[in-house]
């Protein structure tokens, strides 16, 4: 039973807003921690987070506060001038990740884009040859931006928008053998997702990561890590690559970053810091103050809540009672993931089906492709939660 607001809201947005994404008939007005609230009052457990964003929850009163007061104080300038927010983010970045140098953006897509451009220069720089390459994984995906959508790996996201933009190529994940073969000295890097998330949560093993770090310095090409979905704490670190203890030279990160706000960042060290002068690249709103404090509040609720602690526990307690539901019959294939970033591959292809059964008994999930789910909920979630959660799949895995 539909509410005159949100028929009226409905209407809007099917007459003024460009039909791009695929929209539920749900209404939310209000979020808080791991549940969104419709106009009618209706809770629903967000296991989706926003797509791996609110990690500290809906409206945290920190991130709030802080975002509130910010507002009141400053919240642009432009980058021809310092800020506070964005020199101590930048540092607390830097901190957490090892990386040396930050550059803030706007989203996951700017922040691979620039480090594209960090590999393409480089390249120009020291390989001095028009026929190099960018290594990439099948099954990834780094954005919708020209740069980021040719490094993207999956037919139905590049195939309506060819030419794309040339110089790279696509390696089976996880295959070392076929990892040493495309390392020659024509490589400028190797962009990859520690986990590859829009692919259908594939972990990359440690020792796939450890590999590409050591062949990268033999062939002086540069890592990059693309952790905008699997960063902030959603593994259980607040990056994904530190669990295979190597260091990349860049780091895209956004989504987790803002808790909900938009930002992105571009992390890099050693010679990635020295590639782009002054003058060539650029933003006119990445870092300003209002996204840089709301960052700065959510490093500091992840730290004080220990949210990295969290994440890894309960992910496993999830993907423990996710094998459970396979054992009892669930058309389970398979369970992965690290921490609470976590793919369900299922036996048949009714990911869509199940995503929508699911969000009528009030549980938010996500379908990656006609057989995986995706569940990447707040890091604040508890055990409770996921018993929760866990009961209204198993009556929908016994509907469908």
């Amino acid at each position: 039973m539909t509410t005159p607001l949100y028929e009226t809201i409905a209407e809007l947005d099917q007459r003024y807003v460009l039909p791009v994404y695929r929209r539920q008939p749900v209404l939310f007005v209000r979020g808080v921690g791991a549940r969104l609230y419709d106009e009618q009052g209706n809770a629903y457990l967000d296991f989706l987070a926003g797509i791996a964003v609110c990690g500290v929850g809906h409206c945290h009163p920190h991130l709030t506060k802080r975002i509130c007061e910010q507002a009141q104080t400053l919240m642009h300038t432009s980058n021809f001038f310092l800020t506070e927010p964005q020199a101590r983010l930048a540092r607390r970045l830097c901190e957490l990740s090892g990386m040396e140098k930050a550059f803030f953006c706007n989203s996951g897509a700017e922040a691979c884009e620039m480090g594209i451009k960090i590999a393409r220069k480089f390249a120009n720089a020291i390989k001095r040859t028009p026929d190099y390459e960018i290594l990439t994984l099948e099954g990834s995906f780094h954005g919708r931006t020209m740069g980021a959508l040719s490094a993207t790996m999956q037919a139905k996201y590049q195939e309506p928008f060819k030419p794309l933009l040339p110089g790279f190529r696509a390696l089976p994940r996880n295959d070392i053998d076929a990892l040493r073969h495309a390392f020659s000295e024509r490589t400028a890097a190797i962009l990859l997702e520690p986990i590859q998330g829009e692919g259908g949560i594939y972990p990359i093993s440690d020792e796939y990561l450890q590999e590409a770090r050591r062949l990268c310095d033999r062939c002086n090409a540069l890592l990059i890590a693309d952790e905008v979905q699997a960063g902030f704490g959603r593994t259980g670190k607040w990056f994904a690559y530190q669990h295979a203890g190597v260091l990349p030279d860049v780091v895209a990160t956004a989504k987790g970053l803002g808790g909900g706000f938009p930002i992105g960042a571009c992390l890099m060290r050693g010679v990635a810091t020295e590639v782009l002068q002054a003058g060539e690249h650029g933003t006119t709103y990445g870092g300003n103050p209002l996204a840089c404090s709301a960052a700065l509040a959510v490093i500091e609720i992840i730290e004080q809540e220990n949210l990295l602690e969290n994440a890894a526990r309960v992910g496993a307690y999830l993907q423990t009672r996710l094998c459970d539901l396979r054992a009892a019959g669930a058309p389970i294939r398979e369970v992965r993931g690290r921490g609470l970033m976590v793919g369900v591959e299922l036996t048949q292809p009714i990911a869509r089906t199940v995503f929508q059964k699911a969000l009528e008994r009030r549980l938010i999930l996500n379908a990656v492709g006609e057989t995986i789910l995706r569940i990447v909920p707040p890091l604040i979630i508890t055990e409770p939660d996921v018993d929760e959660a866990i009961q209204i799949l198993s009556e929908v895995f016994e509907e469908v």
